[in-house]
Formats: C-alpha cells, sequence, structure tokens
C-alpha cells in the first residue's frame, strides 16, 4: 500500500504546483491579449481546407472574411468537388465582392494526411508572403489578421500561432470537449511557454513566411503526419527560426454528439501528440491534480493529504473559471462537470499509449511510433 500511498501523493503535489502556475500564466496571457493592438500591413494569404458542412461553417468562414485589414487573400478549398463545404463558402463570398477570394474544387494531393493533401492542391493559388492556415471550424474576430502578422515585424520569426478557446454545443459530450479546451490544453499551452521555447504550431492557426515554407520543404514535407500543426512548427525551428505564440485567442465550437464521438477526437489529439512529443505528453499526467488528489486522501486519510486534496480541488475550480474567463468567456461555466471531466482526461491519456488507429472526420487510419498516417480499416 505504501508505495501506492506514495506515488498519489508526490502526483497530487506535483499536480498542485502544475495548477498553481497555470492559473498564474492564464491570468497573465490574458492581460497581455488584452494590451495587445497591433496594426501590421504586409499582405497576407489565408487557407481555409474544408471538408463537409460543419456546424457554424459559414459563421467560421465569414470571420476570416470579415478583417479590418488593408491586403489580405483568401482560399477556400475542399478535395471533393461535390463537398456540400464549397457550397457555404460560395455563399460567403458572395458576401464580400470586393474581396479576394477564391475557391478550389477537386484539387487536392496524394497525402497520408488528407489536410494536407487538400492544401496541396491550394497552396499554390497562395500571393502573399505570409501564408496562413486556420481550420475550418475556428472563429477570428475582425483584428485577428493584424495580430497575426504583426509578429512577423521580428525577422527571427518564422512562424506563429495562436491558442483557442472552445464554445460547448448542448450535448454533455460538448461541454466536456470545451472544457479539455479551456481547462486542459490551453492552460499547458501556456505553462509549457515558461519551461521552454515554442517549437510547434495549432491547426487553430499556422502562419508562416512563404519564403520559409518553401525553404523547410513545404507542405510536402509534413504531409504523411497527423500532427502537421506541431511538425510545421518542428520544421520551422530546426530551420534556424523562432515560433510566435500570438497573444490572441480564436475560438471553436465542440459539436461533438455522444460521448463515443468525443473519445475518438480526445483520442487522436492525444496521440498526435504523443507522436511527437513522448516524453512531454507522458509527463502531461501531473495535470490531473484531482483524481491523484482524491486518490491519496483515500489512501493516506491523514490530515496533510486531506489539505492536499482540498488544495487540489480550490485550485481546479480556480483554472476552469480563469480559463473560460480568457479563452471563451461565451462558454457556460460547469464546476460540477470537472471530476467527470479529470476522469475522461486520465483514460484519453492512458488509451493513446495503446491506440495504434485515429478516426480523422469519416476515415480510419493507422499510425506508426512517429505519427505517420495511413489508411486502415474502419473498426476502430
Amino acid at each position: 500500500m505504501k508505495p501506492f500511498v506514495f506515488a498519489a501523493g508526490a502526483l497530487t503535489a506535483a499536480g498542485i504546483a502544475y495548477t498553481a502556475i497555470a492559473l498564474a500564466r492564464v491570468r497573465a496571457f490574458r492581460k497581455d491579449a488584452q494590451r495587445y493592438a497591433p496594426r501590421a500591413s504586409t499582405p497576407v494569404t489565408v487557407l481555409k481546407p474544408l471538408y463537409g458542412n460543419e456546424q457554424h461553417l459559414f459563421e467560421n468562414l465569414f470571420s476570416f472574411c470579415d478583417q479590418g485589414y488593408p491586403e489580405f487573400q483568401v482560399v477556400f478549398g475542399a478535395a471533393n468537388p461535390d463537398d456540400p463545404a464549397l457550397e457555404v463558402a460560395r455563399a460567403v463570398a458572395a458576401r464580400f465582392p470586393d474581396r479576394d477570394i477564391e475557391i478550389v474544387a477537386g484539387a487536392a494531393k496524394p497525402a497520408g494526411n488528407p489536410k494536407i493533401g487538400n492544401l496541396l492542391g491550394m497552396i499554390d493559388r497562395a500571393r502573399h508572403p505570409i501564408v496562413v492556415i486556420a481550420d475550418s471550424d475556428i472563429r477570428a474576430g475582425s483584428t485577428y489578421l493584424h495580430a497575426v502578422a504583426a509578429c512577423f515585424s521580428d525577422p527571427e520569426i518564422g512562424a506563429a500561432t495562436c491558442v483557442y478557446g472552445a464554445i460547448p454545443g448542448p450535448t454533455l459530450a460538448s461541454r466536456l470537449g470545451a472544457m479539455q479546451v479551456n481547462d486542459q490544453f490551453a492552460p499547458s499551452v501556456m505553462v509549457a511557454g515558461a519551461i521552454e521555447p515554442l517549437t510547434y504550431c495549432f491547426g487553430a492557426t499556422m502562419a508562416v513566411r512563404r519564403d520559409v515554407l518553401e525553404r523547410i520543404g513545404g507542405l510536402d514535407s509534413i504531409s504523411e503526419h497527423l500532427a502537421d500543426d506541431y511538425l510545421l512548427g518542428k520544421r520551422v525551428t530546426e530551420a534556424g527560426y523562432r515560433i510566435a505564440l500570438v497573444p490572441y485567442a480564436v475560438q471553436t465550437t465542440v459539436a461533438d454528439d455522444s460521448i463515443e464521438i468525443l473519445w475518438r477526437h480526445e483520442l487522436r489529439w492525444a496521440r498526435a501528440i504523443l507522436g511527437q512529443r513522448g516524453a512531454g505528453y507522458a509527463g502531461s499526467i501531473v495535470t490531473y491534480a484531482l483524481p491523484f488528489g482524491a486518490a491519496f486522501a483515500l489512501l493516506a486519510r491523514t490530515p496533510l493529504s486531506a489539505f492536499a486534496f482540498g488544495a487540489a480541488c480550490a485550485l481546479r475550480i480556480a483554472l476552469h473559471y480563469e480559463g473560460r474567463r480568457t479563452f471563451a468567456p461565451q462558454a457556460p461555466a460547469s464546476p460540477w462537470l470537472i471530476p467527470l471531466r479529470d476522469l475522461f482526461g486520465v483514460a484519453v491519456w492512458a488509451g493513446s499509449f495503446f491506440a495504434k488507429r485515429v478516426l480523422w472526420k469519416s476515415d480510419a487510419y493507422r499510425l506508426d511510433a512517429g505519427g505517420r498516417m495511413a489508411a486502415g480499416p474502419k473498426e476502430m
């Protein structure tokens, strides 16, 4: 029993320390974002890869066209020329007749990663020196391009990326999914930034200098990997450039309708990170102070363990509210879901070490140890 008590106590202590740091870093990010009001003028191309008529797609695509930026181009593209998302893109383009908007249909190139294959069919349309790639489920404010492009005033910056917050839909699964983003993912980015320089991007925003992208081998160099965003950042830093974390949060809507869909979604995220940052991902178990604090209190049954559990509870609830306020203020608070959310997170963490296949959209893929993708059977 003693080894289990010691392990639970050590993980609780590490989790409390992590959560306290995360809380401070999230608050600091919010203050930085409130002060950040840059202006930029370098022409920008935005690439928006599409797949299916997702929830809130019109509003998401609209937000990237409704930018108060002096010169920018938007390229929408779908691998399937009959993809219903293209009709949504055309409807958005019709609302901005004076904008430089192009729609690319059916031009995708062969690639293990279907998103990158789609982008390979779009990249030749990009005309500007800064290329911004953003997932179709992301929504941005009207100052987004100024915020991103301003980072490139520093010649040592080769790429820039944005953290994101999540707004849930009406289902329990979507609420849990949004909490994962606001309570776990985004705060972990803040903590990581305090420990080491940023060496990866996020799919919410992958902005890169066009000449740097060409120097690292273009999108072809990341076309076979699940974690294309992580790998793009790695290639950029290996080329001698730095990556900027923009003090600006974009947002997404979590539309997972069931726990099964949420499980598959989060397992894909987890496998992507594990494939690229194995040691860091393994160590991320310390972000779950609450479950280990409960285990420590039950096993040890001492005043110290009870105090540690109370501290873990207080800090975890504070982080829930702080994450929501900073990254997704429109999201409802759900503190009563924290125990379920954290237990689910621990299960995903453990399951990721055994998963060899992931589901992306409607297709299943096999993964090797390095995160390379290959088509596989749909049975998960």
